[in-house]
């Protein structure tokens, strides 16, 4: 079992490129359930922090693969990234 303010001290690493994703920012839970639905992962800051970050990433539950002891992988087969970003 993890927890999930153990979440934000792991990497986030996508299975089909080996990208590191960036920290985990919040989890979203069904509230009828207390099932997890998602994981979003906070989105990249740009130039230095000065001009704020971009879109923050939402990753289904069904796409984390594994919980490892430095690391959770995530399958996201098609990554859309920002352009510029690539």
């Amino acid at each position: 079992m993890i927890k999930a303010t153990q979440l934000s001290s792991k990497d986030i690493v996508n299975l089909t490129d080996g990208a590191k994703l960036g920290p985990v920012k919040d989890l979203h839970i069904d509230p009828e359930t207390g099932k997890v639905l998602a994981i979003v992962l906070q989105a990249p800051r740009r130039y230095l922090g000065l001009l704020g970050a971009g879109r923050d990433m939402i990753i289904p539950w069904e796409q984390v693969k594994k919980f490892g002891k430095d690391a959770v992988l995530v399958d996201l087969q098609n990554l859309d990234m920002p352009k510029g970003e690539e």
